[in-house]
């Protein structure tokens, strides 16, 4: 009795011991996880080659369609937004920038950099409804709700121009006094600009087209993304000397400052949360959170990859979408060309979502 009593318990001590094994060799699994999540809860979700060749620039994201509108070249990828698959394109829209969304209407616009057109498309069929007119080098685009117009931010004419939602047509130019970059509007009658080679702020009201204010944004330097918390009406400003500088939209002021990463090229603000979020192109996103009004902190890091700096927040599920390609060596600078930038690899084009 004895006897099988120790061969019993020597058997449960071995089945003990092999579960215990088991746990362990698990454990480096969630161990990975825990230590690819940051203190903002932000993880690499799925990682999808797009493929295709060119460069890229702006993502819009439609939460009601679960639709994904990335600029790519010469054309306009649409991607379902939960799988990452393509799902649709929109042609002939050369040297594109960006998209804009009029979801009311179904209309959605871009901005042809190399044609200084915006092409109309149905946000459904993603067919061509018409094409507006700008003025040289169309690169930022937005939809102001309370005009009920969209607004291309001109890089080579320092304007703006005013496109009529409902009809497509081009109703009228902003002068800006500088070169624009990104914009962003409250959605209660103003419209907010940066203007990357003054280092300044413009102010307008998207009815009159009138600008407002113009104000400097010292310490930021060479502004580049722009967000908005619209409810404290504060605009999250991105840097190139690598900081986010928080602005009263009512007086200009410059109210807060945090680091950022290296390149910041897109800022979004999520309101649920309360997170600001900048990206760059050395591979990260920096994530702050507005505490309050007047205080601002950085909460995480997130890695991404080289050369993704621009994003897109979808805030119906808080989830961040990035691209970006692989590269080949940088060439010799030349006096034609004393910044080159190193070519991007044929078929690499990559979309990247992140979540909580």
């Amino acid at each position: 009795m004895r006897d099988h009593r120790k061969i019993w318990l020597a058997c449960a001590a071995v089945l003990a011991l092999v579960a215990a094994l088991v746990v362990i060799g698990r454990r480096p699994v969630k161990a990975q996880e825990s230590s690819a999540t940051g203190k903002s809860g932000y993880h690499l979700i799925t990682k999808v080659k797009l493929g295709g060749e060119g460069g890229w620039d702006y993502l819009t994201a439609d939460p009601a369609s679960r639709r994904l509108f990335i600029s790519h070249g010469t054309h306009v990828m649409v991607v379902d937004a939960d799988e990452g698959k393509v799902v649709g394109d929109i042609p002939n829209t050369q040297g594109v920038h960006g998209i804009a969304l009029v979801p009311d209407m179904n209309k959605g616009f871009t901005s042809n950099g190399k044609t200084a057109t915006s092409t109309v498309f149905d946000m459904k069929t993603l067919q061509p409804l018409g094409e507006a007119t700008t003025e040289k080098n169309p690169d930022a685009i937005i939809y102001d709700p309370a005009s009920k117009r969209v607004f291309t931010f001109n890089g080579g004419s320092d304007s703006a121009t005013a496109i009529d939602a409902a009809t497509g047509k081009t109703v009228g130019t902003v002068a800006l006094g500088g070169g624009p970059e990104f914009a962003a509007s409250d959605g209660k009658g103003h419209v907010f600009v940066n203007l990357e080679d003054k280092s300044q702020l413009v102010k307008f009201d998207p009815v009159t087209l009138k600008v407002e204010k113009t104000w400097p944004l010292a310490p930021c330097e060479s502004p580049s993304g722009l967000a908005i918390d619209a409810e404290h009406e504060i605009l999250i400003v991105g840097c190139h000397n690598k900081i986010m500088a928080f602005v009263d939209g009512s007086s200009g002021t410059v109210i807060g400052t945090v680091p950022i990463c290296q390149g910041v090229d897109a800022n979004r603000f999520d309101p649920a949360t309360g997170f600001a979020f900048a990206s760059c192109g050395d591979g990260t996103v920096t994530v702050a959170h507005e505490d309050s009004t007047d205080k601002f902190s950085v909460v995480d890091t997130i890695q991404t990859q080289k050369g993704a700096r621009t994003m897109e927040l979808d805030t119906s599920n808080h989830n961040l979408y990035l691209v970006s390609a692989d590269f080949g060596p940088t060439p010799a600078a030349t006096p034609e060309h004393p910044r080159p930038r190193p070519p991007i690899i044929p078929d690499t084009f990559t979309l990247l979502i992140f979540g909580r």
